[in-house]
Order: C-alpha cells, then structure tokens, then sequence
C-alpha cells in the first residue's frame, strides 16, 4: 500500500501543525519534501516488531508485508522517528520494545550529542543547538502520533 498524501515543505509542516497533538508526516530521504499523511497508509501504528516496512521509490512511499499476516492481524511497523529530541514514548508492547518510535540510529546520535554537551562548556551548548537536525519519519515540532 502506498503511503500518499499531499506533498508539503518541511516548514509548511511545522507551520500547518504547530501545537497538533497528532501528525501524519512522512518526510522524503531529500529532507525537503513531506507527505502530509492520507488514506490507508497513515494510519498504520508502530511497532518495534513490525510485520511491515516502508521504502521510498522514486518519491513514493510504498508499506510492504515483511512476512505473511494472518486475517485480522493489525498492519504495524516501525516509525524510526528522528530529528527531534522531543519524547516519543512507544507502548507496542513488544518483547523488542524500545521505549521509544526514535530509530536505533537516532537513539545514538542523541546520545552523543548529549555526552558532547556533557563535556563541553556554555558556549559550545549554545552552538550545538543551533545545528540543524536531520529528520526521517518526521516528528512535527510539537509531537507525532
């Protein structure tokens, strides 16, 4: 199934859902381009034991099956949120579960970004946070869902 929706800056993302409880987004691997969410495809829930998986072909986003479901089976896979350091608690209930829909990837740059502050003086802190973050599945600056 594909995962469709209007194609929107990253910027108009962050303007259009300002304060939303709950976003839709999927940003492009060029990092300028996201997918405001619609149809079928944005309502899948994550899980840190997915039975599916996204790729991007071609500026299309596309969910395939990792395995065969059974009839009734929930559609899940794995957000891998990243570019945000906002929580993001996940409760898939998993035996693999995380904690988090952050990816693995994104969990260590977090982490090293926050051992850096930790031997870094005030003025190196300051210049760490305005350094632009790389997103994925985008979080919206207020959360994702």
């Amino acid at each position: 199934m594909e995962y469709d929706g209007e194609r929107i800056s990253a910027e108009e993302a962050d303007r259009r859902y300002e304060g939303a409880v709950r976003t839709y987004l999927y940003e492009l691997d060029d990092r300028k381009t996201v997918i405001d969410g619609q149809g079928l495809g944005a309502f899948l829930n994550h899980s840190c034991e997915p039975n599916c998986e996204s790729e991007e072909t071609k500026g299309r986003v596309w969910i395939f099956a990792l395995r065969n479901i059974a009839a009734g089976e929930e559609l899940v896979w794995d957000y891998n949120l990243r570019g945000d350091e906002e929580p993001a608690p996940c409760h898939c209930g998993s035996p693999k579960c995380r904690g988090t829909m952050y990816s693995k990837e994104w969990i260590a740059t977090m982490r090293r970004r926050a051992a850096r502050k930790k031997k870094s003086g005030p003025e190196k802190r300051r210049k760490l946070k305005k350094r632009p973050a790389k997103s994925g599945l985008r979080k919206s600056k207020t959360t994702k869902g």
